[in-house]
Protein backbone atom coordinates (compact mmCIF):
# COMPACT_ATOMS: atom_id res chain seq x y z
CA UNK A 1 0.00 0.00 0.00
CA UNK A 2 0.98 3.47 -0.70
CA UNK A 3 -0.19 6.94 0.61
CA UNK A 4 0.95 10.42 -0.91
CA UNK A 5 0.35 12.53 2.34
CA UNK A 6 0.23 16.35 1.54
CA UNK A 7 0.21 19.29 4.33
CA UNK A 8 -3.21 21.27 3.36
CA UNK A 9 -5.13 24.49 3.95
CA UNK A 10 -8.10 23.12 2.08
CA UNK A 11 -8.52 20.61 -0.84
CA UNK A 12 -11.65 19.73 -2.19
CA UNK A 13 -12.99 16.84 -4.37
CA UNK A 14 -15.72 17.62 -7.77
CA UNK A 15 -17.47 15.29 -9.42
CA UNK A 16 -19.30 16.13 -12.58
CA UNK A 17 -18.61 20.20 -11.24
CA UNK A 18 -20.29 19.55 -7.99
CA UNK A 19 -17.97 19.90 -4.86
CA UNK A 20 -18.47 16.62 -2.89
CA UNK A 21 -15.92 16.74 -0.25
CA UNK A 22 -13.33 19.63 0.99
CA UNK A 23 -11.40 20.31 3.97
CA UNK A 24 -9.82 22.80 5.76
CA UNK A 25 -6.65 22.68 7.40
CA UNK A 26 -5.26 19.11 7.88
CA UNK A 27 -3.89 16.59 5.41
CA UNK A 28 -4.89 15.12 1.63
CA UNK A 29 -4.11 11.66 1.25
CA UNK A 30 -4.60 9.90 -2.02
CA UNK A 31 -3.97 6.00 -1.51
CA UNK A 32 -3.15 3.54 -3.84
CA UNK A 33 -3.91 -0.15 -2.87
CA UNK A 34 -1.76 -2.96 -3.92
CA UNK A 35 -3.33 -6.30 -5.21
CA UNK A 36 -1.46 -7.83 -2.21
CA UNK A 37 -2.72 -6.09 0.90
CA UNK A 38 -3.96 -7.13 3.76
CA UNK A 39 -5.69 -6.28 7.20
CA UNK A 40 -2.37 -5.84 8.36
CA UNK A 41 -1.59 -3.47 5.73
CA UNK A 42 -4.30 -1.11 6.28
CA UNK A 43 -4.02 -0.80 10.07
CA UNK A 44 -0.28 -0.43 8.93
CA UNK A 45 -1.10 3.03 7.16
CA UNK A 46 -3.73 4.22 9.36
CA UNK A 47 -1.87 4.37 12.09
CA UNK A 48 1.52 6.08 10.20
CA UNK A 49 -0.97 8.61 8.38
CA UNK A 50 -2.87 9.64 11.49
CA UNK A 51 0.66 9.90 13.64
CA UNK A 52 2.57 11.66 10.89
CA UNK A 53 4.06 14.54 12.78
CA UNK A 54 3.57 17.32 10.37
CA UNK A 55 2.88 20.26 11.97
CA UNK A 56 4.28 22.46 13.93
CA UNK A 57 3.72 22.74 17.86
CA UNK A 58 2.29 25.77 20.27
CA UNK A 59 5.92 27.33 20.22
CA UNK A 60 6.26 27.15 16.35
CA UNK A 61 8.73 23.75 16.53
CA UNK A 62 8.60 22.15 13.28
CA UNK A 63 7.29 18.19 12.95
CA UNK A 64 5.71 18.35 16.08
CA UNK A 65 2.47 17.52 15.98
CA UNK A 66 0.32 14.84 14.22
CA UNK A 67 -3.15 15.42 11.80
CA UNK A 68 -4.64 14.05 15.38
CA UNK A 69 -2.64 15.97 17.75
CA UNK A 70 -3.90 19.43 16.42
CA UNK A 71 -7.82 18.08 15.51
CA UNK A 72 -7.37 19.09 12.11
CA UNK A 73 -9.16 17.27 8.85
CA UNK A 74 -8.68 14.49 6.71
CA UNK A 75 -9.40 14.21 2.85
CA UNK A 76 -8.91 10.62 1.49
CA UNK A 77 -9.01 10.19 -1.92
CA UNK A 78 -8.36 6.75 -3.97
CA UNK A 79 -5.54 6.38 -6.19
CA UNK A 80 -4.54 3.37 -8.28
CA UNK A 81 -2.02 5.10 -10.62
CA UNK A 82 0.26 5.00 -7.24
CA UNK A 83 0.58 1.51 -8.06
CA UNK A 84 2.33 2.39 -11.49
CA UNK A 85 4.64 0.92 -12.85
CA UNK A 86 6.04 1.80 -16.47
CA UNK A 87 6.97 -0.50 -19.55
CA UNK A 88 8.78 1.82 -21.42
CA UNK A 89 7.25 4.72 -21.38
CA UNK A 90 3.58 3.71 -20.96
CA UNK A 91 2.22 2.94 -17.49
CA UNK A 92 1.06 -0.23 -16.36
CA UNK A 93 -1.31 -1.02 -13.21
CA UNK A 94 -1.44 -4.60 -13.13
CA UNK A 95 -0.02 -4.20 -9.19
CA UNK A 96 -3.27 -2.33 -8.17
CA UNK A 97 -5.84 -4.19 -6.34
CA UNK A 98 -8.50 -4.97 -9.06
CA UNK A 99 -11.68 -2.54 -8.77
CA UNK A 100 -14.14 -4.98 -7.64
CA UNK A 101 -11.76 -5.84 -4.66
CA UNK A 102 -10.50 -2.24 -4.05
CA UNK A 103 -13.15 -0.77 -2.99
CA UNK A 104 -14.95 -2.69 -0.20
CA UNK A 105 -10.97 -2.75 0.83
CA UNK A 106 -10.86 1.28 0.74
CA UNK A 107 -13.93 1.38 2.55
CA UNK A 108 -12.32 -0.42 5.23
CA UNK A 109 -9.61 1.79 5.01
CA UNK A 110 -12.33 4.41 5.88
CA UNK A 111 -13.67 2.82 8.40
CA UNK A 112 -10.65 2.58 10.57
CA UNK A 113 -9.71 5.71 10.12
CA UNK A 114 -12.83 6.89 11.55
CA UNK A 115 -12.41 4.04 14.26
CA UNK A 116 -9.17 5.67 15.25
CA UNK A 117 -9.71 9.12 15.16
CA UNK A 118 -12.73 11.38 15.22
CA UNK A 119 -15.20 9.97 12.25
CA UNK A 120 -16.57 13.76 11.61
CA UNK A 121 -13.07 14.80 10.66
CA UNK A 122 -12.64 11.91 8.24
CA UNK A 123 -13.76 12.78 4.26
CA UNK A 124 -13.15 11.35 1.18
CA UNK A 125 -13.70 11.50 -2.75
CA UNK A 126 -15.85 9.30 -4.47
CA UNK A 127 -14.84 5.62 -5.44
CA UNK A 128 -14.19 4.49 -9.21
CA UNK A 129 -15.45 8.35 -10.21
CA UNK A 130 -13.43 10.68 -12.78
CA UNK A 131 -12.26 13.34 -9.88
CA UNK A 132 -10.86 16.79 -9.83
CA UNK A 133 -8.72 16.85 -6.30
CA UNK A 134 -8.30 20.94 -5.21
CA UNK A 135 -5.31 20.65 -3.01
CA UNK A 136 -3.46 23.72 -1.83
CA UNK A 137 -0.56 22.51 -0.21
CA UNK A 138 0.97 24.34 2.85
CA UNK A 139 4.47 24.49 2.40
CA UNK A 140 4.82 23.05 0.54
CA UNK A 141 5.02 19.68 2.41
CA UNK A 142 4.40 16.10 0.82
CA UNK A 143 5.36 12.56 2.15
CA UNK A 144 5.32 9.19 0.71
CA UNK A 145 4.68 6.29 2.91
CA UNK A 146 5.11 2.59 1.53
CA UNK A 147 3.19 -0.25 3.79
CA UNK A 148 5.86 -3.02 4.43
CA UNK A 149 6.00 -5.62 2.07
CA UNK A 150 3.14 -8.59 2.51
CA UNK A 151 4.58 -11.10 4.66
CA UNK A 152 7.79 -9.42 5.64
CA UNK A 153 8.46 -10.91 8.92
CA UNK A 154 5.94 -12.54 10.19
CA UNK A 155 8.08 -15.73 11.15
CA UNK A 156 9.95 -13.67 13.22
CA UNK A 157 7.55 -13.37 16.77
CA UNK A 158 9.71 -9.87 17.62
CA UNK A 159 8.60 -8.74 14.02
CA UNK A 160 12.27 -7.15 13.60
CA UNK A 161 12.94 -4.48 11.50
CA UNK A 162 15.36 -4.53 8.77
CA UNK A 163 17.59 -2.56 10.34
CA UNK A 164 17.67 -4.51 13.43
CA UNK A 165 18.04 -7.55 11.35
CA UNK A 166 21.06 -5.71 10.17
CA UNK A 167 22.56 -4.87 13.79
CA UNK A 168 22.08 -8.84 14.42
CA UNK A 169 24.21 -9.88 11.42
CA UNK A 170 27.38 -7.29 12.18
CA UNK A 171 27.32 -8.59 16.14
CA UNK A 172 27.71 -12.24 14.64
CA UNK A 173 30.01 -10.50 12.45
CA UNK A 174 31.98 -8.87 15.27
CA UNK A 175 31.69 -11.97 17.70
CA UNK A 176 33.45 -14.39 14.88
CA UNK A 177 36.03 -11.31 14.49
CA UNK A 178 38.14 -12.10 18.19
CA UNK A 179 38.82 -15.40 17.35
CA UNK A 180 40.01 -15.23 13.94
CA UNK A 181 42.21 -12.69 14.89
CA UNK A 182 43.62 -14.70 17.60
CA UNK A 183 44.05 -17.30 14.97
CA UNK A 184 45.90 -14.68 12.87
CA UNK A 185 48.27 -13.56 15.63
CA UNK A 186 49.57 -17.19 16.67
CA UNK A 187 50.27 -18.50 13.15
CA UNK A 188 53.27 -15.77 12.88
CA UNK A 189 54.58 -16.43 16.68
CA UNK A 190 55.28 -20.23 15.11
CA UNK A 191 57.03 -18.70 11.75
CA UNK A 192 59.13 -16.66 13.71
CA UNK A 193 60.03 -19.37 16.40
CA UNK A 194 61.91 -21.09 13.03
CA UNK A 195 62.94 -17.89 11.18
CA UNK A 196 64.77 -16.22 14.23
CA UNK A 197 66.77 -19.66 15.89
CA UNK A 198 70.70 -18.70 15.88
CA UNK A 199 69.27 -15.28 14.59
CA UNK A 200 68.71 -13.64 17.47
CA UNK A 201 71.72 -11.71 18.19
CA UNK A 202 71.05 -9.99 14.96
CA UNK A 203 67.53 -9.07 15.66
CA UNK A 204 68.90 -7.64 19.06
CA UNK A 205 71.39 -6.05 17.50
CA UNK A 206 68.58 -3.85 14.78
CA UNK A 207 66.87 -3.12 17.62
CA UNK A 208 69.98 -1.23 19.47
CA UNK A 209 71.53 1.45 17.77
Amino acid sequence: MKAVVQRVTRASVTVGGEQISAIGRGICVLLGISLEDTQKELEHMVRKILNLRMFEDEGGKHWSKSVMDKQYEVLCVSQFTLQCVLKGNKPDFHLAMPTEQAEGFYNSFLEQLRKTYRPELIKDGKFGAYMQVHIQNDGPVTIELESPAPGTATSDPKQLSKLEKQQQRKEKTRAKGPSESSKERNTPRKEDRSASSGAEGDVSSEREP
